[in-house]
C-alpha cells in the first residue's frame, strides 16, 4: 500500500472579489462518489464544542441506521481523530485513491491522520482548498447517506471552497448562549445565506449545567440566546446540549457520549437532534 499525499500547493484558484462578495459558482459541482448527502457543521467563533457535537451528531445518526461519515476539515486544530478514537495513517493502493478509516459506525477522515499531533499546519488559503478537494474527491467514501463535515470556526476559505465547489444540502450552526458567541454565529448565518446554502438548524450547545452539590441547574452563558436567534433568523432551532464533565471525558477518551454512556441525558440530547434533523426529511 502506498501512502497517500496531500499535495500542498495551487490546486485551485482564488476568486477575485469574492472576500467582499461571495456567490454560489455556477460551474458544475465536485461530484463526490456514493454520498448521498453533504452538511456542513460550522461556528462562527472556536471554543464553543463544534468538533464535539459533529463526533457525537454522525455517531447518533449511525446508531439511528444511517450510512454516516466525518470530513474533519477543521484544518488548524484537527481534533476528530481522537475524539472517535481512531489512529493510524490511511492508506492507498494506488497512490491517488485515499481509504479511509472507520471507527463507531462513522467512516472518517481528517487530515489529523495524515501529520504528527504536535506539528503545526502553516498553509495559505490555495493550499487548503487544494486539501479540501482531495479529501472529498480522492477519498473512497463508499455509499453514505450523510457526509458531515466540520468546518473551521469562522467565515474563511475552507467554507468558501466547500459551499463553491461542492453541492451542499445544507448546514448546521453551533453556539453558545453568550452574546459574543451568537454575534459571530451570525456572521456565519450570513455567509451561508450569500453562498445560497440552506441552513439546517441552530444548536444551542453547553447550555447549562447541574451542579453536583445543590443539584440546581445552572446557565454560565445565559439561556435561550439561541433559540431566541433561530427564531429571529428562521431557522429550525435543533435543540440544547448541556455543559457536562462526562461529555469532555468522553471525547478525549475517543469513545462519543452517545456510546460511553447511550442512555444518560447528556446522550439524549445528542440523539434528539438527530431524531430532529432526519425527521425534517433533509436527509432522505
Amino acid at each position: 500500500m502506498k501512502e497517500p499525499q496531500i499535495k500542498d500547493a495551487g490546486l485551485i484558484a482564488t476568486d477575485g472579489g469574492a472576500s467582499s462578495a461571495p456567490k454560489k459558482q455556477s460551474q458544475q459541482p465536485l461530484e463526490v462518489n456514493g454520498v448521498k448527502h453533504i452538511v456542513a457543521i460550522a461556528s462562527g467563533k472556536g471554543g464553543v464544542g463544534k468538533s464535539t457535537v459533529s463526533s457525537n451528531l454522525a455517531v447518533a445518526m449511525a446508531m439511528r441506521g444511517l450510512k454516516v461519515g466525518l470530513l474533519d476539515a477543521d484544518v488548524y486544530g484537527p481534533s476528530q481523530p481522537r475524539m472517535l478514537g481512531v489512529s493510524g495513517r490511511p492508506s492507498s493502493p494506488d497512490g491517488q485513491t485515499i481509504l479511509p478509516l472507520r471507527n463507531h459506525g462513522v467512516t472518517l477522515m481528517s487530515l489529523g491522520l495524515m501529520m504528527p499531533d504536535d506539528e503545526a499546519l502553516i498553509w495559505r488559503g490555495p493550499m487548503l482548498m487544494g486539501a479540501l478537494q482531495q479529501m472529498l474527491s480522492q477519498v473512497q467514501w463508499g455509499q453514505l447517506d450523510v457526509l458531515f463535515v466540520d468546518l473551521p470556526p469562522g467565515t474563511g476559505d475552507v467554507q468558501m471552497t466547500l459551499s463553491q465547489k461542492v453541492s451542499v444540502t445544507g448546514a448546521i450552526i453551533v453556539s453558545t448562549p453568550q452574546d459574543i458567541a451568537l454575534l459571530d454565529a451570525r456572521k456565519g448565518i450570513d455567509m451561508f445565506n450569500r453562498m445560497q446554502v440552506p441552513l439546517l438548524g441552530l444548536i444551542e450547545n453547553m447550555a447549562s449545567f447541574v451542579c453536583d452539590g445543590c443539584q440546581k441547574v445552572h446557565h454560565p452563558f445565559g439561556h435561550g440566546g439561541a433559540k431566541a436567534e433561530a427564531e429571529k433568523q428562521g431557522m429550525p432551532f435543533l435543540g440544547e446540549i448541556p455543559l457536562d464533565l462526562d461529555i469532555r471525558i468522553a471525547s478525549d477518551g475517543g469513545v462519543p457520549m452517545v456510546v460511553s454512556k447511550p442512555s444518560s441525558p447528556q446522550a439524549k440530547a445528542f440523539l434528539d437532534i438527530a431524531d430532529t434533523v432526519i425527521a425534517s426529511g433533509v436527509l432522505k
